[in-house]
């Protein structure tokens, strides 16, 4: 998620928030992975269920909805509120929109 995230930031997480296009989230993607993710938008997937189509930040690594599909809507766990470590990186992590 670079340059959003960089490895070793620590995240407040909220499990009761829906995600909105721009947010950053915690999914499980299909293969079992457990990942950061930004949430672009909301797109039918298999059998018309809609989902969430996620992004890297970095499309140079790792792996998203380009490669997975669409992520059902109990894959997306959480919702990123802000980085709480470290100290002098403390804030809200910004959506998409830079807000």
């Amino acid at each position: 998620m670079l340059p959003t995230l960089r490895p070793g930031d620590r995240l407040l997480l909220s499990y009761r928030r829906r995600p909105r296009p721009g947010a950053v989230v915690v999914a499980r993607l299909p293969d079992g992975v457990v990942a950061v993710k930004r949430a672009a938008e909301r797109r039918a997937g298999d059998g018309g269920r809609a989902g969430w189509w996620l992004l890297s930040d970095n499309a140079a690594e790792g792996s998203d909805s380009r490669r997975h599909g669409v992520v059902a809507d109990d894959d997306v766990v959480a919702v990123v509120v802000m980085r709480i470590w470290p100290l002098w990186r403390r804030r809200a992590v910004p959506d998409s929109t830079g807000a």
